[in-house]
């Protein structure tokens, strides 16, 4: 197999890649004198991919919502009875997974024999083992932890946030599903996903820290069932999503001291992938910490006048289908946190965003994306997130050079529609 380098002069870190026959994307990246580890192996299949066509398949496969979620909880299920994480244990790995909306990822972190658990986590993620027995007990366990998340004001509050925003497409709906949702899974279904989304050419993996790439080819030479790569892609679907959110307010009431809110803006322009959909989600990043961030008149003004307590956050959603930007934090008058911001968006798409604004906030967060690189987790996360829209470890520095004031002051202008915006408030019960 044979790795392609790429060093990045900014970073003065090295990234391998290199692609198996099964189609398998390899990302390698060397830490020298890290003593720890860490892999994360991806499959490109999350809560939102329910309705598709499978390679060379003619009619849509329409799934119970949750079903990725529950795969996930399955892959841990070996046919011999054995347990992975007592596997891991011997050699010295603290393991786990998790499902987003896009990614189901499988992960180890060790400082000690890195081949034989990259072979364990290479190995058991190919060897599904659905019956109906073990179905039927995992659909009991996952049913708790749906209700725990019923009763999680935050989660409760983003769900809400997005259901009100999306109408069609199923990023409004828990990754987890509902309790009837996942009642109507069986190992049939559980198959059928498997064997469209977990094929090599659907995935990738990446490592870094205390390795090389020749010990990761190896081990996935030695590991990786040679499936042949399929003739046609997975044809997904999301729906036909409106430009205008579905409603403006919701309101939840729980078990909260105070009332929670989540304000946010749908994105009016979607299709990008690669370079293009990081750029927006750059710029979006640095116009939310330049007008929502501590130093900002938006946020001083909420906070020398009470109407928020504790602070509060920002952050953007970029995907190729959907996208929106949204504040959150604790407030006695959500509805006027609304109006503040409101007013303080006109006034900056009226005023404009000021060039010395820029260029702080822009190398502030290219220090930022340099410092991370020493965090390794991080660093495997961030790949695996971006790794299926087509953005690269390193492109980041790339774009972020080319970003300008008057681009900032463009998307300012065209994205932040008050028109196109949801708040969503979480009161106590």
């Amino acid at each position: 197999m044979q790795f392609t380098k790429h060093y990045n002069e900014t970073l003065q870190e090295t990234l391998y890649t290199a692609e198996h026959e099964s189609g398998l994307t390899i990302a390698v990246m060397p830490k020298e004198g890290y003593s720890k580890s860490y892999a994360v192996f991806g499959t490109h299949f999350g809560s939102v991919d329910n309705r598709f066509i499978p390679p060379l398949g003619k009619e849509q496969i329409v799934l119970p919502d949750g079903i990725a979620h529950f795969l996930e909880h399955k892959m841990f299920e070996q046919p011999d009875g054995s347990n992975v994480f007592e596997s891991y244990a011997r050699h010295g790995a603290n393991a786990n997974a998790y499902t987003s909306f896009h990614v189901t990822a499988y992960l180890f972190e060790s400082t000690q024999d890195i081949a034989e658990n990259l072979g364990i986590l290479l190995d058991f993620v190919q060897k599904p083992y659905f019956t109906d027995e073990n179905v039927d007990k995992e659909q009991g366990i996952i049913g708790q932890e749906i209700g725990m998340y019923d009763d999680d004001p935050g989660w409760q509050l983003m769900m809400s946030f997005l259901g009100a925003m999306f109408s069609e497409h199923p990023v409004r709906v828990d990754i987890a599903g509902t309790v009837e949702s996942i009642a109507k899974i069986d190992k049939e279904t559980l198959y059928t996903c498997y064997n469209t989304f977990y094929h090599p050419s659907n995935m990738c993996l990446f490592v870094i820290g205390d390795v090389t790439p020749e010990l990761v080819g190896d081990c996935v030479k030695k590991h990786i069932v040679n499936k042949e790569k399929p003739a046609e892609e997975i044809q997904r679907f999301y729906g036909n999503e409106p430009k205008q959110v579905l409603q403006s307010e919701v309101t939840t009431k729980l078990d909260v001291s105070v009332p929670m809110f989540m304000l946010g803006f749908k994105d009016p322009d979607c299709g990008y992938n690669g370079k293009e959909l990081l750029r927006k989600d750059l710029e979006l990043s640095a116009i939310c910490e330049i007008l929502f961030g501590k130093t900002s008149p938006i946020y001083t003004t909420l906070y020398n006048e009470g109407y928020i307590l504790g602070g509060m956050g920002a952050e953007t959603a970029c995907e190729k289908e959907y996208g929106y930007v949204a504040l959150s934090g604790e407030s006695q008058d959500p509805k006027m946190v609304r109006t503040i911001v409101f007013e303080g968006l006109k006034k900056a798409q009226t005023e404009g965003i000021k060039a010395e604004d820029a260029e702080r906030v822009l190398r502030a967060m290219t220090g930022r994306y340099i410092k991370q690189f020493n965090n390794l987790s991080g660093v495997a996360h961030e790949y695996m997130s971006q790794a299926f829209n087509g953005i690269g470890l390193f492109d980041y520095a790339e774009v972020i050079r080319d970003i300008t004031v008057d681009s900032l002051n463009e998307r300012l202008r065209t994205y932040f529609d008050t028109e196109r915006s949801v708040l969503s408030v979480v009161e106590p019960r």
